[in-house]
């Protein structure tokens, strides 16, 4: 498999979940109860994502009244897998992203629960955002700063679907995913059976489940775990 390959799956799965729709354009609250923030796949358009939206939408649907914001990690989720710093700089952007957006909403909106998830690529980037020191494969330059410890606890949960397993990063020569232990206790990973790309297999081509979130009862299950931490 290349990565190429790859990336066209993804790509196609990006599609059909962008069917689900688009983030309302109605006003939030500028301090919202609770606020998701996530990180789309691999050449999904700009946005939360298929995966992400219908995740947003299953929480609001359960949060019983509560005010729901969302924000979409800003970042590359690049599909040029041939050159392995333009990934690097993809992810270590989208950390950087999320880790800004955390701190922003801190600061501001102290009350204000953050959900913070991501898919495939973007689930990548959550668990890294997480992380307390960046894996020594990254180089220096790209290494984002780590998230400050003091902002762990505005962080209510952690939602991850579709994680790359760490067989099949080290199959391509990427570092594993690590979650930090500061945010250990609220992560929840899911991984749809028969998804390639987080059971561990070792590279190999991805299957039609890697796209299925949406649809077999997985982002449910997932806003389910979120709603109940905020």
């Amino acid at each position: 498999m290349t990565f190429r390959n790859l990336f066209g799956l993804l790509c196609a799965t990006g599609a059909a979940g962008a069917l689900i729709g688009a983030p309302s354009a109605a006003a939030e609250p500028a301090c919202p109860d609770a606020e998701v923030i996530f990180a789309r796949g691999t050449g999904e358009t700009p946005g939360v994502g298929g995966v992400g939206q219908a995740f947003v939408d299953s929480v609001r649907n359960q949060a019983g009244g509560r005010s729901v914001g969302v924000y979409p990690v800003n970042y590359p989720a690049s599909g040029n897998f041939n050159d392995r710093l333009d990934i690097v700089r993809s992810v270590t952007d989208g950390v950087r992203d999320a880790e800004a957006r955390i701190q922003t909403m801190a600061a501001a909106c102290p009350d204000t629960r953050l959900i913070l998830g991501g898919y495939s690529q973007g689930a990548a980037v959550g668990g890294f955002t997480t992380a307390p020191v960046a894996p020594p494969e990254v180089p220096t330059d790209l290494v984002p700063p780590a998230l400050p410890a003091d902002v762990a606890d505005n962080v209510a949960a952690v939602v991850l679907f579709g994680l790359p397993s760490e067989q099949f990063l080290r199959s391509y020569n990427a570092p594993a995913v690590q979650i930090g232990p500061a945010f250990t206790d609220k992560t929840l990973e899911l991984c749809a059976r028969g998804d390639t790309i987080c059971e561990g297999a070792f590279g190999g081509s991805p299957t039609v489940a890697h796209g299925l979130y949406p649809f077999n009862g997985q982002v449910s299950e997932g806003a389910a775990y979120a709603v109940g931490r905020i």
